[in-house]
């Protein structure tokens, strides 16, 4: 399989970076921002105290040349951001930088005042970084329409007064509201780790799927994952987890539950299980106590079935049916594993289904392209801040099989699921079946703070290879099929085949593929 180049950075970890077969693409991905950690001095007296800086290189290497501030636009920002340091009183928190090329380079020294409560001030360098960050990279140069560069004095001087961290970073989220894009915002460390529990594809705990029923608010095993910790302890779906170690979980909501079944691999956990189908009114009859180990979990996003077919002439077809739920880091490996499976099994033609995926790691949803692609075919156009477009496009690929191929898609397919479905339908390889998908046609960039928060930042959008517009309007498929065919909650990386032939889309795809 040919390999896409993704743009890197060195100070920070960009989780959802742009792959890349141009150099000139890295800065969609990777601002070359720098900040080192900076010390804020405290003093008796009214005199600001310079003892450390953060420094921002404010240019961007993009092979040949440099982006440069307007100079005279930065001196007046300088002086507006300069004078906020009037009513410092007792600290100052310093930021040091460069405008311009480094030929011409000129030094910019910002200067605020620091909050005397340590998580504030952390939540101030936050607010640098994530002002900065915007600046350099967000796909809107208009920042909305709003002067950007006021925007850091302004939510500064909203910060400086308030108390605790929480209420800093609500400010920060403020500030990031104002562009108009859900998409870019700053997330909570636990927000973080969900999301890279999500996209690791690795997590330590017991092996549940759990959610809460929208109508008792009960929380209820979706699925226990085969073979896992749950499994072997007897839980199975529909039962109802109501206690978790000494905690009882009325009104709890299932994100909540799901942390508190996870922790290092090793650990005990105790849980209290009511068995489908029993009442509150039976009391402790039909509930029992379990105590499990934690251990290493990996979920694969990929479910891979044979599904045999008389065929018109009188021999046994055999479909290959793929489910991909998410574009995690293992997304890509463990497709490929279940595509060369299935064509040792004797597989003749294919069904991918990425109904009800939202999406996930965009260099992942462009490896799995590759899987079933040759040649050098464009996957994805880019479209920076500036209008410029860019082709992403494979080298030298060959794709492990070149049967026919469907791909189902509904509503909740998104962002990672229409670049691939997109990539395989525009260059002729896949007929698209289901309903029009969600229409995220953006990508972000991830940066992870020290403080273990991190910045979601969207730095460009994407065309189909044939330009179609995807953002806000979504893939089409060639052929309808009803989206209330599929029970979407139950699908996910713990759920079995159960149903798949009963399905009207895999129905509607076996048709079109020729199978009857």
């Amino acid at each position: 399989m040919a390999a896409i180049k993704s743009g890197t950075c060195a100070h920070v970890k960009h989780i959802e970076s742009i792959p890349t077969a141009d150099k000139a693409l890295s800065r969609l991905a990777c601002p070359r921002l720098s900040f080192s950690d900076c010390g804020s001095s405290f003093h008796k007296s009214t005199r600001i105290i310079q003892r450390g800086c953060t420094i921002t290189k404010a240019h961007i290497d993009d092979t040949d040349r440099f982006h440069e501030f307007d100079l005279n636009a930065g001196q007046s920002f300088r002086s507006a951001l300069c004078r906020v340091t009037a009513s410092a009183a007792a600290a100052a928190l310093c930021f040091h930088g460069f405008i311009g090329s480094p030929a011409v380079a000129q030094s910019l020294t910002i200067v605020f005042p620091a909050s005397k409560i340590h998580e504030v001030t952390e939540a101030q360098r936050t607010l640098v970084e994530t002002w900065g960050l915007v600046r350099e990279t967000y796909v809107d140069p208009t920042f909305n329409h709003q002067d950007w560069d006021s925007k850091l004095e302004e939510t500064m001087k909203q910060i400086l007064p308030v108390k605790t961290a929480d209420a800093a970073y609500g400010k920060i989220q403020n500030m990031l509201a104002t562009l108009g894009d859900p998409f870019t915002r700053l997330v909570s460390p636990k927000e973080y780790q969900s999301f890279k529990i999500t996209n690791d594809g690795v997590l330590q705990g017991v092996g549940l799927l759990i959610a809460s029923d929208r109508e008792t608010g009960k929380l209820v095993v979706i699925s226990s994952l085969e073979g896992g910790p749950a499994d072997r302890a007897g839980i199975h779906s529909g039962d109802e987890l109501v206690q978790i170690d000494d905690e009882v979980l009325i009104g709890m909501d299932g994100d909540k539950a799901a942390s508190k079944l996870r922790g290092p691999a090793g650990t005990p956990v105790k849980l209290k299980i009511r068995s489908e189908g029993a009442t509150i009114e039976q009391g402790e009859a039909d509930m029992r106590e379990v105590k499990i180990i934690r251990e290493n979990i990996t979920i694969t996003p990929v479910f891979a079935a044979v599904l045999p077919h008389t065929a018109p002439d009188g021999h046994l077809a055999k479909l290959g049916y793929l489910r991909l739920s998410s574009f995690s880091q293992n997304a890509v490996a463990d497709m490929e594993k279940a595509i060369s499976g299935l064509e040792n099994e004797g597989a003749e033609s294919y069904i991918l289904d990425l109904r009800n995926n939202p999406g996930g790691l965009v260099k992942a949803g462009l490896d799995v392209a590759q899987l079933w692609l040759d040649g050098t075919e464009v996957l994805v156009n880019t479209v920076d801040r500036d209008g410029n477009t860019f082709p992403i496009s494979v080298t030298d690929s060959h794709a492990l099989t070149h049967d026919p191929l469907a791909i189902l898609v509904n509503g909740g397919s998104a962002s990672a699921s229409e670049i691939l479905a997109g990539a395989l339908h525009d260059n002729g390889r896949a007929v698209l079946i289901g309903s029009k998908t969600y229409g995220k046609g953006k990508i972000q960039s991830v940066t992870e703070f020290g403080d273990g928060s991190a910045l979601f930042v969207t730095v460009a959008k994407y065309l189909s290879p044939a330009f179609h517009e995807i953002d806000q309007v979504g893939i089409a498929p060639d052929v309808q099929c009803s989206p209330g065919d599929v029970d979407g909650s139950a699908r996910g990386p713990f759920s079995g085949a159960a149903g798949i032939e009963q399905d009207s889309c895999v129905v509607t795809a076996e048709h079109q593929l020729g199978i009857f």
